[in-house]
């Protein structure tokens, strides 16, 4: 029982681990860059360096493949983003469809702060009403 409970927990251990050869450094270090700024599909918030999503597997497969032919990294990120859209990116690009993503935190920071601000006003309102009605 132990050794089958052993054998379990050791189990993602014995997954296989992506090799990949270069020609040179200055490839392997495009393609770790490249692999970390690149947003897996299926995963949603983990890059494709970090994902075990047989799409992010592929992904990797793909920008290696790519690094060896020569391709820019922005050839690259363009294909990703052409195939997946900008949501593949962590930093995608100011234009009428992603400005959202880019102003939605500032609105919701602004909102919040008049939220408690209105709500800091008027609770220092009803003290000053309830201070004047214990006067004689």
């Amino acid at each position: 029982m132990r050794v089958l409970l052993l054998c379990l927990v050791s189990l993602p251990a014995w997954s296989a681990i992506d090799v990949y050869q270069f020609d040179n450094s200055q490839q392997e270090d495009r393609f770790h860059r490249l692999t970390e700024e690149l947003r897996c599909p299926k995963c949603q918030n983990q890059s494709i360096s970090a994902s075990d999503a047989d799409i992010a597997k592929d992904m990797r497969a793909r920008v290696h493949r790519m690094i060896l032919e020569g391709k820019s990294d922005d050839e690259i990120v363009g294909y990703f983003v052409d195939r997946y859209g900008n949501f593949v990116t962590y930093r995608p690009p100011v234009n009428r469809g992603t400005l959202i993503l880019w102003l939605g935190p500032l609105l919701l920071f602004v909102g919040g702060a008049l939220v408690i601000i209105l709500l800091l006003k008027r609770a220092s309102g009803r003290a000053d009403t309830d201070e004047g009605d214990d006067q004689p």
